[in-house]
């Protein structure tokens, strides 16, 4: 394949989609159109035809199937100036090169800012008397401070009792409640009530605001009291107070609508397989706030251009949001990064609510990236640069790359010295734990005795069963984990169906004594699409696990899960406890 460039016939191919989307942006804005795609990119003010060279390398190192991207600026007399282009494959059926600016992705943690300044929408409501709903008997105003518990009395809670009372929403929205993520305690048939009522059984790990601890449940919280206190739901609301007005017209919170239409991309894992669209209708309608917008970068660049605006739509002139709901969502209160760090640069890193403040060098940075199964965004803006910039990746865990493109096109556009040129692929750690799987003293009882139902407050039910097995449901679940490897070559593993938003089964693998390690897997046991192999994705890091089980003689009581290690010593510094009560999670034999 050529570099994209001048001359090429793949390269103009590029070109054209870039600047047939960019020329009919343009007319919206009332800009004066470029004459030829050709002449243009001899002097494009906003990229330079090396920038789309350096994606398309970006794309084949990484072996990624696609990329999107929108870059916007305003001008003098702040109207929009918007670039898109996009690069490789939509569809598994496709060419190859059938991604284009108005492919649909879903945005993930990207729409924590949508959330973020919807909520903001409420509260302005409220303040200038257009809430349809009373508040509860009591409250007397409603803004980013009021407690939560004022509002949500008969749901809000959590395990620590002044946090309950004391949690007010910008704690929420700024991940400092102290509540790890747990992001695998949530599955299909919740809904947001569900989610609130299970929070009071999940351990919290800090006190409240000591400590940044990135949780996607509140952003759930967030969508709920909308819905209680507007009278509709946050997929609505988001709808039509910030998509119609900004005429993101294919953007959307509803799966079923974007299977449809035909323009949403195919995804693919970090490994290159194809995988289902992780989200149905039922699972956005609690998640969507936290991670369920779908967009494209076509539209992406609106949202963009309002922002870098401060809340006005720089095409109709319309106030979207005030102004103070901008300086509230985008104004870092935690600290996110308190050093130095490779994503973040040489300055610390703040965060408001559903975005993070940084640096890139000199350059302000604005930004919040997203990542789900199939999925790695990026979006971000620099109010004193005057640009704005989305990636959309049809893969998982690319968010490397996604920085990369990022910082490449703020120094083509600002005509700095270029980053560095391509970063490496992110490896997983998973080899080097597994060359250590087995070789420590073996576990205290025979496996057999691990196996059986164990039952957890938070996390529900998980049935465990060894290779010799022969119950129903366990000839089921070793059936599944048969198609990826002989269960006999491990000897001391345990395996369950466990049931989530992002996984199905769970694996454990024998460490040390009666310490193993766990894996949430999602298993495609006849593959999917047209490669029919079987195969398993996870999320590296944030899907491994330590469970240790606690054995009382002869029998197994039960065992402590522990995904956040750094939540777990944390509670053992506060409370000196054994493992059993400092854990993520005690599941008890049943």
């Amino acid at each position: 394949m050529h570099l994209p460039g001048p001359s090429g016939s793949s390269g103009f191919q590029v070109l054209l989609t870039f600047f047939v989307s960019g020329i009919l942006a343009a007319q919206q804005v009332l800009l004066q159109p470029p004459a030829s795609p050709s002449e243009t990119n001899l002097g494009d003010p906003i990229l330079s035809s090396k920038f789309y060279g350096f994606v398309e390398g970006v794309r084949n190192k990484a072996s990624i199937p696609g990329i999107s991207v929108g870059v916007v600026r305003l001008d003098d007399d702040k109207q929009p100036v918007t670039r898109l282009a996009s690069w490789g494959r939509k569809t598994e059926d496709g060419d190859g090169h059938d991604l284009t600016p108005d492919t649909l992705f879903a945005i993930a943690s990207c729409s924590k800012a949508f959330l973020a300044t919807s909520f903001g929408l409420l509260i302005d409501d409220f303040s200038h008397g257009r809430n349809v709903t009373p508040l509860p008997s009591g409250v007397s105003r409603f803004d980013w401070d009021t407690k939560i518990a004022s509002m949500l009395p008969d749901e809000w809670g959590l395990g620590d009792e002044w946090t309950t009372r004391s949690a007010n929403f910008r704690d929420a929205f700024g991940h400092v409640t102290g509540l790890p993520r747990y992001d695998y305690t949530y599955k299909e048939g919740d809904t947001s009530h569900d989610l609130l009522l299970r929070m009071r059984n999940l351990r919290t790990a800090y006190e409240l605001r000591e400590k940044w601890s990135y949780n996607n449940q509140m952003f759930v919280l967030g969508a709920h009291v909308i819905e209680k206190y507007a009278n509709t739901t946050w997929l609505d609301f988001v709808e039509e107070r910030l998509l119609k007005p900004l005429n993101m017209s294919t953007t959307t919170t509803w799966p079923s609508r974007v299977n449809a239409s035909g323009k949403l991309t195919h995804t693919w894992t970090k490994t290159g397989r194809r995988i289902p669209f992780w989200c149905t209708d039922e699972v956005s309608r609690f998640m969507a706030g936290a991670g369920g917008v779908i967009s494209s970068a076509e539209d992406m660049v609106k949202w963009l251009a309002t922002l870098l605006n401060q809340g006005v739509d720089p095409v109709s002139g319309e106030v979207i949001f005030p102004r103070d709901v901008y300086d509230t969502v985008t104004t870092a209160r935690q600290v996110l990064e308190g050093a130095p760090t490779s994503q973040y640069g040489v300055g610390i890193a703040g965060y408001g609510m559903g975005w993070t403040q940084s640096t890139y060098d000199e350059i302000q940075l604005v930004s919040h990236n997203g990542g789900l199964p199939g999925f790695s965004t990026l979006t971000a803006f620099s109010p004193s640069s005057n640009l704005g910039i989305v990636v959309l990746i049809n893969a998982d865990e690319q968010g490397e790359h996604a920085w990369a493109i990022l910082r490449r096109a703020f120094d083509d556009v600002l005509d700095r010295t270029s980053s560095k040129v391509i970063v490496d692929t992110p490896t997983s750690d998973v080899q080097d734990l597994s060359s250590k799987l087995g070789r420590g003293p073996p576990p205290s009882l025979d496996l057999e005795a691990y196996t059986g139902t164990y039952t957890s407050r938070g996390h529900g039910t998980v049935t465990l069963c060894s290779s010799r097995s022969t119950s129903r449901y366990c000839s089921g679940v070793l059936a599944d984990f048969s198609t990826l490897h002989t269960l006999e070559d491990s000897p001391f593993g345990l395996y369950s169906v466990f049931k989530s938003v992002l996984s199905t089964h769970m694996r454990l693998r024998h460490l040390s004594g009666d310490t193993f390690t766990g894996e949430f897997t999602t298993l495609f046991p006849n593959g999917y699409g047209k490669d029919t192999t079987a195969f398993e994705t996870f999320e590296t890091g944030d899907a491994e696990s330590t469970v240790v089980f606690s054995v009382e003689g002869s029998k197994v009581a039960g065992f402590s899960l522990v995904i956040d290690e750094a939540a777990v010593a944390a509670r053992q510094k506060r409370t000196g406890g054994h493992i059993e009560e400092t854990a993520d999670a005690w599941f008890e034999k049943v």
